[in-house]
């Protein structure tokens, strides 16, 4: 149960971090090539949150294949830690784009 919640609050971490930072190095670029940065912050968190969820639980297809054939097989104990890997990650990647939405309030 440790490592399920340190690699779940990893994940958390993982993508709160990409959606955040991708959407303010958006804004910094978008100062230097004279656009509006808040817009452009908001639609880049909007855009990396599923991408964010995708680099947290691993990159690739693996944990799907973990959960499609842990599942066929009967053992639902694997399949369930995926899934919660995932919310995780979906967690932390909205927990993200909503601070960007707070933080650009009113100035878009």
């Amino acid at each position: 149960m440790n490592y399920f919640l340190m690699k779940a609050g990893l994940d958390f971490f993982i993508a709160f971090g990409v959606v955040l930072g991708g959407s303010m190095l958006a804004g910094i670029g978008s100062v230097f090539l004279l656009m509006p940065p808040t817009s452009m912050m908001v639609n880049t968190a909007a855009n990396l949150k599923i991408w964010a969820i995708v680099a947290a639980v691993g990159g690739s297809i693996d944990p799907m294949r973990v959960i499609e054939s842990n599942i066929m097989e009967g053992h639902l104990s694997p399949a369930a830690q995926q899934v919660g890997y995932i919310i995780a990650a979906f967690l932390g990647a909205h927990m993200g784009t909503e601070l960007v939405r707070l933080i650009c309030k009113g100035t878009s």
